[in-house]
């Protein structure tokens, strides 16, 4: 490999909440079999690594990083972590996705030899720790997008338990117990007695107009308007407890350890640490292990911080992050206009609109490219270019 900047072509996951129209227009193919489109990963992680256009055709990145790991991660990333320490996406949150949280790195490592000793498989659908590393992550909304996100201040939580008529009986459980003691109870509950208890709540919501900020509009949407007859999921209590946000085109929300989660709808741009280790606590038919998830959810009230980016020196616009993982900017040149810099750890870029060249590479919309560690390099705007770069900031690896 004599070049250091390469096209990437990532891969396409179809889980069944993405959409059917969004990442295909993006990347330019008719999606015939109507099959849902719900992520578009952009990077090296082992099970789905995006590939290099070399001049030996496209080869897995994630192959090659193998066999030369310094010259495409740098020296440092290389000695840090070991491994391409980042995945970039892209999503297309048609249906609600699961409620969920990330451990911490030291409790990840505890967590995967706890299930490597017990003798867990690591693809059995009931394993929760598939490697021995964190997962925090970054969204930046791609268009109105909505989620949960860590739990509602204290006043707030007590208005839904007061307004609320099947939720009163907890106002006491909350003022006694606490966050912990008021989730254990609600995620604990026999599944017959949660039905019971939320049976009503979801025939009032499905005939009740809502907008999107409003728990019924949410809990309307999960059951598609239609009351189901048994086996209600648990995290409707989420959804009531949790704080429903909206974010506008361009502006970002990080997701650390710890912090109880949903994606709800929308298309954003995701960057997150190389790693599958997901708890889950309800919207989901995958696997739920309460115990578990109680250990990790960090139990306080939680003001969203919804980050508006930072222009930098360099003329990018820079969501600081509490992470030495990754991080995330967006660069907006205009016809002409040059953005020139110099890799230290392996750099990927999506290009979001209009084009841009780099060096010896073109692309348009949807299209990406890698830049490998150590390399000046100059991008060039074409038709009012905007493009998300992934990097690792080594000021604080």
């Amino acid at each position: 490999m004599k070049h250091k900047i390469f096209k990437l072509q990532g891969k396409v996951q179809h889980y069944a909440w993405g959409g059917y129209e969004f990442i295909p227009e993006l990347l330019r193919f008719e999606n015939l079999e109507h099959v849902p489109c719900a992520e578009y990963w952009l990077g090296a992680h082992p099970s789905a690594s995006g590939k290099l256009e070399t001049e030996d055709g496209f080869q897995s990145w994630y192959g090659l990083i193998q066999q030369e790991p310094v010259k495409h991660l740098g020296e440092k990333v290389y000695d840090t972590f070991g491994e391409f320490p980042y995945l970039l996406k892209v999503l297309d949150v048609r249906e609600m996705l699961s409620i969920q949280v990330h451990p911490t790195k030291e409790e990840a490592v505890k967590g995967f030899e706890r299930e490597e000793f017990e003798g867990i498989p690591i693809d059995a659908p009931h394993r929760n720790y598939k490697d021995k590393n964190h997962k925090p992550e970054v969204m930046v909304a791609l268009g109105d997008f909505w989620l949960l996100h860590g739990f509602k201040k204290e006043q707030a939580l007590q208005e839904v338990l007061d307004t609320v008529p099947e939720f009163n009986f907890l106002g006491k459980v909350f003022a006694d117990a606490g966050y912990y003691g008021l989730y254990k109870m609600v995620m604990e509950m026999p599944q017959e007695e949660c039905d019971n208890l939320l049976m009503s709540v979801v025939e009032r919501e499905i005939t009740t107009p809502h907008t999107k900020n409003e728990p019924g509009y949410w809990v309307s949407k999960l059951y598609n308007g239609v009351l189901p007859t048994a086996n209600i999921d648990k995290g409707i209590f989420s959804i009531y407890f949790f704080n429903i946000v909206q974010v506008k085109e361009g502006e970002a929300v990080f997701q650390g350890a710890g912090v109880p989660h949903a994606y709800l709808e929308g298309q954003n741009v995701e960057l997150m640490a190389n790693s599958d280790n997901v708890l889950r606590g309800g919207l989901t038919p995958k696997h739920v292990d309460v115990p578990e998830l109680l250990k990790h959810i960090v139990f306080e009230g939680i003001e969203p911080n919804i980050l508006r980016g930072e222009v930098s020196t360099t003329g990018d616009i820079a969501y600081p992050l509490p992470v030495e993982d990754f991080g995330i900017s967006a660069i907006k040149l205009e016809n002409g206009r040059e953005y020139v810099s110099k890799s230290k750890s392996a750099e990927i870029f999506l290009v979001m609109q209009g084009e841009a060249r780099c060096d010896n590479i073109t692309c348009k919309r949807g299209e990406s490219f890698v830049v490998l560690a150590n390399h000046q390099y100059t991008i060039r705007g074409i038709e009012n270019a905007l493009l998300y770069k992934a990097f690792v900031p080594l000021n604080r690896a």
